[in-house]
């Protein structure tokens, strides 16, 4: 019996430095029927070259796609997955370094799951092992509750895989939200996520990356408690709240009247109560102490009208 196809969406973008690695790890894989469709954002160094190259050697059913425009990560993501035939999908970094047994592992283990993810250990730039894993800094979830990503993911892209089907309830992406965060979201509304306590990607960190899960480089723009921030974080709460195939919407639409509710006040007991009250949700995927959670609850406490007026003296 032939086993299921699956897509392998990658997206390049100058990438040349690390991708001839991601490739070999793809060629190696033990699960044989794969495709590979590669979508490059316009590069400048030698990743084109590099990818034509690969295919032209690789035995892999392998399609190349060149925008004549720069979509950006988030829309070229979008479009590869759109390219994808396989009855499963999985997303591929282009400076990675997979375990030769990750599709395999994971077809075998994803079960009636809509989408499964695994554990990825941190590798520096130059490759050198970090000595940490992804769940040393996030709690990972399985399950059906979508109201876990409102506030964080644990999901990364890089280590997903899910069923085609999950493309009938998406409708493209937006660029507040990274794609990865999104499909997690979608999945936990229309179907379960399981999480593989395995690691089976080496997950590489740039200081300057989206990617970057150490935050070795923070938006200094964006400082913690700032209303950009708060907006920011309304904003994609908000966009959480009016997706059409929504469970919880009535929870998701008090969390959104609440945040709105902060903006427009001095100070706002209901929404770090609202928090406080549903902290193994909301809170579920961050690896702090009860004392930092509840530190970072009382944040929500003082309203940006009081933020404004302290700083206007």
């Amino acid at each position: 019996m032939i086993p299921p196809l699956v897509s392998i969406a990658l997206c390049t973008y100058n990438g040349s430095k690390y991708l001839k690695e991601q490739l070999d790890t793809l060629s190696g894989q033990t699960y044989k029927n794969l495709e590979i469709v590669i979508i490059d954002d316009g590069s400048s160094d030698g990743t084109i070259e590099l990818l034509r190259q690969y295919a032209r050697n690789s035995s892999l059913n392998t399609k190349i796609y060149i925008n004549e425009e720069n979509l950006g990560y988030i829309k070229n993501f979008e479009k590869a997955i759109s390219l994808c035939n396989g009855e499963y999908i999985a997303l591929c970094d282009q400076d990675d370094i997979w375990d030769e047994r990750k599709i395999e592992t994971l077809v075998r283990h994803v079960g009636d799951n809509i989408l499964i993810y695994h554990d990825s250990a941190l590798i520096s730039e130059t490759g050198a092992p970090l000595d940490r894993k992804i769940s040393d800094i996030r709690n990972c979830y399985s399950g059906t509750d979508s109201r876990i990503f409102l506030f964080e993911n644990c999901v990364s892209g890089h280590a997903m895989l899910f069923k085609k089907e999950l493309l009938t309830f998406i409708d493209g992406f937006n660029k507040t939200i990274i794609h990865d965060w999104w499909l997690a979201y979608l999945a936990a509304n229309n179907g379960s996520i399981f999480f593989l306590d395995q690691v089976l990607v080496q997950y590489r960190q740039h200081s300057n990356a989206n990617t970057n899960i150490l935050r070795q480089k923070r938006d200094k723009k964006l400082k913690p408690g700032s209303l950009e921030k708060m907006e920011k974080q309304l904003n994609i709460v908000k966009l959480f709240a009016e997706y059409p195939f929504n469970t919880d919407k009535a929870f998701k639409n008090k969390l959104v009247q609440l945040m709105e509710r902060r903006i427009h006040s001095y100070l706002c007991i209901s929404l770090p109560y609202f928090i406080f009250k549903h902290r193994n949700v909301l809170l579920y995927i961050q690896k702090k102490s009860a004392l930092s959670k509840l530190n970072f609850i009382l944040k929500f406490t003082f309203g940006y009208k009081l933020k404004r007026l302290l700083k206007a003296r």
